[in-house]
């Protein structure tokens, strides 16, 4: 029997479809429709998992399953890029992305499938990444008949200056002034700009979108002003047509909780609590699985 892992099994059986297109995520009723996450995450022992969360009133979990065993190294891994799972011929399964090990940033691969194998093969990118707090991979592929893509990498450090790097690691600009941000999560991807949520120590919540072009020069909006300084973590899932279905994990309870949150514009940003998600939220980072760019649609919360 071929294994398949959790990750893949939601990514491959459709459950990460968007809501149909007169379905808008700005209530908790079409929410609740057809929205889900394939969460994944690196626990203290360098398991790889995935985990699917559902939309609902209450929010639902699966059951948590390893993906890769203990190929991470114990208590190493500090953050964590989204990671895609790949179909590869014949029947085999490529999962692939970036992780920061102690000090280091690596590109990771592994395969699973026909003949299931948990090694992991590590690229080192370079080293320093013991002073960064967040880290992510945004690429945007219309296609081959399109032939438009392009990837960017981001990452914020503890002075709270943010960095960009284009395709092939290509330094593409800074800028300062983020020190009260405590973490962040990609919600929208487009051929001119990235937007991300992030949230304060003070407990504000903003979007800061990123245009493609140089130099770099972020534009921040606010979309909440208080009560949104508990999340250690932020992970952000497609839900219909213009939003997200976003995750905030609470590390010192161990708790996650759900929203459902409409097309970012400022303070008129719809925001739907969904409750409490049922399971524990005790792993050292946390990330979001997903498809090939070119087959996904791409994120669209601004």
């Amino acid at each position: 029997m071929h294994r398949r892992t959790a990750a893949a099994a939601l990514l491959t059986a459709g459950l990460l479809a968007p809501l149909p297109a007169n379905a808008q995520p700005t209530n908790t009723t079409q929410a609740t429709a057809a929205c889900e996450m394939s969460l994944g995450s690196v626990n203290a022992a360098g398991d790889h998992t995935g985990q699917g969360i559902t939309a609902g009133s209450p929010p639902t979990a699966s059951t948590k399953q390893i993906e890769a065993a203990k190929r991470f190294g114990p208590g190493l891994t500090r953050l964590h890029s989204t990671w895609v799972i790949e179909p590869e011929v014949p029947d085999d399964l490529a999962h692939y992305g970036e992780v920061v090990l102690g000090s280091t940033l690596y590109s990771a691969i592994y395969r699973t499938g026909a003949v299931p194998s948990d090694k992991v093969t590590f690229s080192r990118v370079g080293g320093g990444w013991d002073k960064f707090t967040y880290f992510e991979e945004s690429t945007y592929d219309e296609g081959a008949a399109a032939n438009f893509a392009h990837t960017h990498f981001y990452g914020l450090r503890n002075d709270g200056t943010l960095f960009r790097w284009r395709d092939g690691w290509k330094a593409d600009g800074s800028y300062p002034g983020f020190s009260a941000v405590k973490t962040m999560t990609l919600i929208s991807q487009t051929r001119t700009y990235d937007t991300f949520l992030a949230n304060t120590r003070g407990g504000a919540l903003y979007t800061i979108r990123i245009p493609v072009s140089s130099p770099m020069k972020p534009i921040v909006k606010q979309v909440r002003t208080r009560t949104w300084q508990g999340f250690e973590s932020l992970v952000a899932e497609r839900c219909g047509q213009y939003g997200v279905l976003l995750l905030g994990i609470d590390k010192d309870t161990k708790a996650g909780y759900l929203y459902a949150v409409g097309h970012a514009n400022g303070t008129s940003t719809v925001i739907n609590s969904l409750g409490k998600v049922p399971t524990t939220f005790g792993d050292q980072t946390y990330f979001r699985w997903t498809a090939v760019p070119w087959a996904n649609p791409p994120l669209n919360g601004e």
